[in-house]
């Protein structure tokens, strides 16, 4: 590899380190104003705020992107992804897709249980039994539609394209989180520390793949250098 692109592979990678640890930084700060019950304000005023915004039309729409983050919702997404990728002998994305929401869903439950933060009563439909800290559908949806995004932009054919696609799928994370804030099922600091976790975990997962290839001797080249270059994940498997 020449130098300028060893200085820009060091760069992208010293940026997504610099990310994770302030994800990470921010989702223990959080964590802990929020068993010191430091959140609850902010928690309190955000959540009226956000619910002097009903109307009926609004709550449908909001269920539709609760749904869409959902864990049945992206689990069924995410097994037709992998398919579709074996389909096309793709198994290094859909060994990546795998990996990835496997580890949500461990990472969710785990969490969870860890801190033990009981639901806020909510706003519309039924209270969902499960504990609230952090938000399962912000950690799910911006894991797996963020990587969706990855894949499609990688095959995308312009720079148009491909910001549309990132767009998209910022949007759609956007609203399943604001959705879960607008329902009353969620507190908004759940939603901002899943988005936190969610970071961290697609950054890790990001990092183990490059270690492997490196460690295999495939070079530098890593998940998120590859969706940042607007390359498919199939393409270190060509290089095999």
């Amino acid at each position: 590899m020449d130098k300028p692109k060893k200085v820009k592979s060091a760069f992208l990678l010293f940026g997504a380190l610099l990310i994770d640890a302030t994800a990470l930084f921010v989702f223990g700060w959080l964590a802990e104003e929020m068993l010191e019950g430091d959140t609850q304000q902010f928690d309190a005023v955000v959540r009226t705020a956000v619910h002097q915004l009903a109307t009926p039309g609004l709550t449908r729409l909001m269920e539709v992107f609760s749904f869409f983050g959902s864990a049945a919702a992206v689990t069924a997404m995410c097994l037709g992804a992998i398919c579709v990728s074996l389909y096309h002998r793709r198994a290094q994305t859909a060994a990546m897709l795998a990996i990835m929401m496997l580890g949500v869903a461990a990472l969710d439950v785990a969490l969870k249980l860890a801190f033990h933060r009981p639901r806020p009563i909510a706003f519309f439909g039924s209270t969902p039994s499960t504990y609230s800290f952090p938000s399962g559908h912000a950690l799910g949806s911006f894991c797996f539609y963020g990587m969706l995004a990855g894949i499609l932009a990688a095959r995308a054919r312009g720079r148009g394209a491909k910001f549309g696609i990132w767009m998209a799928a910022a949007l759609l994370v956007g609203m399943i989180g604001f959705s879960r804030i607008y329902l009353g099922v969620h507190y908004p600091s759940d939603v901002i520390a899943g988005y936190c976790a969610a970071v961290v975990w697609a950054g890790a997962v990001g990092l183990l793949e490059r270690t492997l290839r490196t460690g295999r001797g495939k070079g530098p080249s890593s998940y998120p250098r590859a969706v940042a270059e607007g390359r498919d994940l199939s393409d270190f498997q060509a290089n095999e």
